[in-house]
């Protein structure tokens, strides 16, 4: 039986794989079967931030799985620890959390919110309100986070507590707390999956300052739009707020495994012994793999992440068979007047891997894409948008 075969008989159908059986890779360039090249746009759905096979990411972690693999929490391991600190100090955070992706990272914050807002304005305050259009995992709680009814049809019921209001909508956000006790408020400055929609930079402060004054707890995600994606370490950054709490993961880990609930100041606290746990989390492979990465997000990597940006929209902006296109940094929707999906598998057939996020082409490639790379899938985009 062929690889895609066994796939096919013992793997579960959850996915929609595209025909391509990739065996290795190197930067940007991922090689198939058959040893055809492609360029990758999309670097694993934002998760190698560095491409394949990163010398100094194997480096890290090699040499960490030669002193130690795994050991529980019930153990200090210098990987973990260093890996925290990095991430609050430049975040101006206080603790991290470790879990395995970002599913997990959300489902910690949402922990955190309701214990803060059980502790201080009673058992009846735990409503977590997030926005319509929003993705925020598939687990049975941050499935109820997402404010994408297809994806809670067949899985109902599921976890009680959670409110979906419209991006940009202040005031529907007030008429919510006017009705019931919100304990904590969860966006994402890019909405992702829900077709890579950058909010309103208004209404991202209002919302900050709204949660400021009602003592609720400000939850951003940034599991993909983390980690220098969007030209600034977190995209947050972009908008001027300080969220109580930052969940990510992604691009955080290069490839392994890993999802961080960053905690804040004010609920720092908050997580006490028995509290939360996590076999894996702050896996001490994972975790050095993770600081390879995060120290080389640096203003140089974040200024060229930009610079790539820039040429990518202004290239793909009015460009035959595009309508329009969003996003921030290296996170990219282009709606085009074809099925985006008929576009994905035109640029497959020349040698570009691309996503899809609702109706638009997606990109998330490597942060440190050659420019050269860049233009080359920018013409074989183009060309297969404008047939």
């Amino acid at each position: 039986m062929s690889i895609r075969e066994l796939d096919e008989a013992y793997v579960a159908g959850t996915y929609k794989r595209f025909p391509v059986e990739i065996v290795s890779g190197h930067g940007s360039i991922a090689v198939d079967v058959n040893g055809k090249e492609y360029i990758d746009m999309g670097s694993g759905i934002g998760v190698t931030s560095f491409g394949y096979a990163d010398g100094e990411w194997i480096a890290a972690v090699t040499e960490q799985l030669g002193r130690v693999q795994h050991t529980s929490n019930l153990y200090y391991t210098e990987p973990c620890a260093q890996l925290a600190k990095r991430l609050c100090e430049r975040t101006g955070m206080s603790r991290v959390f470790f879990g395995n992706s970002g599913a997990e990272a959300n489902e910690c914050a949402i922990k955190v919110a309701r214990k803060y807002a059980a502790e201080h304005h009673g058992g009846d305050c735990y409503t977590i309100v997030t926005l319509k259009n929003s993705f925020h995992g598939r687990t049975l709680t941050t499935l109820a986070a997402t404010g994408q009814d297809n994806f809670h049809k067949l899985f109902q019921p599921l976890t009680p507590g959670f409110c979906h209001i419209t991006a940009g909508d202040i005031y529907e956000l007030e008429a919510v707390a006017a009705k019931t006790q919100i304990a904590g408020i969860m966006i994402e400055c890019v909405q992702g999956e829900g077709g890579v929609l950058p909010l309103d930079p208004e209404f991202v402060r209002a919302v900050a300052e709204f949660a400021k004054k009602r003592d609720i707890i400000l939850i951003v995600d940034e599991v993909q739009t983390g980690n220098g994606r969007t030209g600034k370490l977190y995209s947050y950054m972009h908008y001027g707020i300080e969220p109580d709490v930052v969940t990510t993961a992604k691009g955080l880990g290069g490839g392994l495994p890993i999802g961080a609930c960053i905690i804040g100041e004010k609920v720092k606290d908050v997580l006490g012994y028995g509290d939360h746990g996590s076999t894996f989390g702050g896996n001490p492979a994972a975790c050095a793999g993770a600081i390879s990465i995060f120290d080389r997000i640096d203003d140089g990597l974040l200024a060229d992440v930009e610079a790539k940006s820039k040429y990518i929209f202004d290239e793909m902006t009015g460009a035959a068979g595009v309508e329009s296109v969003a996003g921030l940094g290296l996170m990219i929707g282009i709606k085009t007047v074809k099925p985006a999906g008929e576009i994905v598998s035109k640029c497959i057939e020349r040698g570009v891997l691309c996503l899809t996020a609702k109706d638009k082409v997606r990109l998330l490639p490597a942060l440190n894409i050659p420019f050269d790379t860049v233009k080359k899938a920018v013409a074989i985009i183009k060309s297969a948008c404008a047939e």
